[in-house]
C-alpha cells in the first residue's frame, strides 16, 4: 500500500453507534469520499504495535449521505496506519487509559501520517485541564477532589456547578446552591475521580455558544438552548441548536484561544462560551456540532476542513 493512492483511516466509536441526523464524523468522511479518499475504519481495541510498526483491522467503508442505513462495509483488512494519508481521531471521551494509550500508538507515527488531533497534544491538552491557562477568560473555577475546597467555594460563590473533569458531552454535570451536600459530593468525587467546580453563570438558561476552530481561524458558531428547566445545553442532551453570530468580547476570547491551540498543532476544536465567558470547554479529541451548523446555515465546514488539511 503506497503513500500516493488516497486513503484514510478513521479511529472512532462502533460505526453503528453514530447518529446519522447530527454525527460530524460522518461529515468528514462524506467529504473525504468526495475527494476520492478510500475509507479504512477501526475501534482503538484493534490497534496493534508490533515491530515498531502500527497496524489496526480495519473496516473498509462506504458512507452514504441520503440512505438511512448510512454505511456499508466493503471487506475487514489490516493496515499499516504509516502508510495513510490522514488519519482522524474521532472516538468520543471519557478521557481514559485506553484514550491515553491510542495517543501513545499513534504518536509512534506521526512524523510520517499526519493526524488529527495531534495525538501528543490531545494526551497533553486533556479538554477542561487545559482550560488552565485561560483562568481570566472563565468564571471563578477550581480543580479538586477535596470535599473541604469544594465546601468553600460553594460558601464564597453560593451556586455552583460540578462537572467530572475527564467527563464529556454535558453528562453528569451537578448543579448546587447554598449548601453543600457532603454525603452525594463525596459519592459523586467517588464515581467521577477529579472534579472540575464552577461558580454558575444564570444566563445558560438563554444557551451556550460552540465555536468552531479549524487551523486556528474562526469558522462559524451556534447556539445551544437548554430545554426548559434545564442548566445543560448540550445537544446530546437536549439541547436545541439555533443559528448565532457572535459578539466582540466573544471573538475576542475564541481568538486568544484559537491562536493557542493552532500553536499547539490543534487542527479542529470546539470552544464553549457562556454569556461572554469560555466555559472551560475545549474540545479536541472529537469536536462535534458541524452537521447542526450546516443544517442551521447551508455551510458545510467539512469542506474547510479537508481544504485546510490537503493545503
Amino acid at each position: 500500500m503506497k503513500k500516493h493512492r488516497k486513503i484514510i483511516a478513521i479511529q472512532g466509536d462502533p460505526l453503528n453507534s453514530l447518529n446519522r441526523k447530527t454525527d460530524t464524523t460522518l461529515l468528514l468522511a462524506l467529504e473525504a469520499q468526495k475527494r476520492g479518499y478510500k475509507i479504512y475504519y477501526y475501534e482503538t481495541k484493534n490497534l496493534t504495535f508490533s515491530n515498531g510498526k502500527i497496524y489496526s483491522l480495519c473496516q473498509e467503508v462506504v458512507f452514504f449521505e441520503k440512505k438511512k442505513k448510512f454505511y456499508s462495509i466493503k471487506n475487514l483488512k489490516t493496515i499499516d496506519l504509516s502508510k495513510v494519508n490522514f488519519i482522524l481521531m474521532r472516538q468520543n471521551p471519557p478521557f481514559n487509559m485506553d484514550y491515553i494509550t491510542a495517543t501513545f500508538l499513534l504518536e509512534k507515527i506521526s512524523k510520517k501520517t499526519r493526524i488529527i488531533n495531534d495525538p501528543a497534544a490531545v494526551r497533553n491538552m486533556p479538554e477542561k485541564l487545559h482550560s488552565m491557562e485561560f483562568l481570566k477568560l472563565m468564571p471563578a473555577t477550581i480543580f479538586t477532589k477535596n470535599i473541604g475546597a469544594i465546601d468553600k467555594f460553594i460558601k464564597k460563590h453560593k451556586k455552583i456547578v460540578i462537572k467530572p473533569t475527564h467527563g464529556y458531552g454535558g453528562k453528569n454535570i451537578l448543579f448546587l446552591n447554598k449548601k453543600l451536600k457532603k454525603r452525594k459530593i463525596l459519592n459523586y468525587i467517588n464515581k467521577h475521580d477529579q472534579v472540575m467546580v464552577q461558580k454558575f453563570l444564570p444566563k445558560i438558561k438563554e444557551g451556550d455558544k460552540r465555536v468552531f476552530v479549524i487551523g486556528g481561524v474562526i469558522k462559524g458558531a451556534i447556539r445551544r438552548v437548554p430545554k426548559r428547566g434545564s442548566i445543560i445545553s448540550n445537544i446530546g442532551q437536549g439541547g436545541i441548536p439555533t443559528k448565532t453570530t457572535l459578539t466582540k468580547q466573544e471573538i475576542k476570547i475564541a481568538k486568544i484561544v484559537a491562536k493557542n491551540l493552532k500553536k499547539k498543532q490543534i487542527v479542529f476544536a470546539g470552544i464553549d462560551l457562556i454569556s461572554g465567558y469560555l466555559t472551560g470547554d475545549i474540545n479536541i479529541t472529537s469536536p462535534t456540532g458541524l452537521k447542526n451548523y450546516k443544517d442551521l446555515t447551508g455551510i458545510n465546514l467539512a469542506v474547510d476542513f479537508w481544504n485546510y488539511l490537503e493545503n
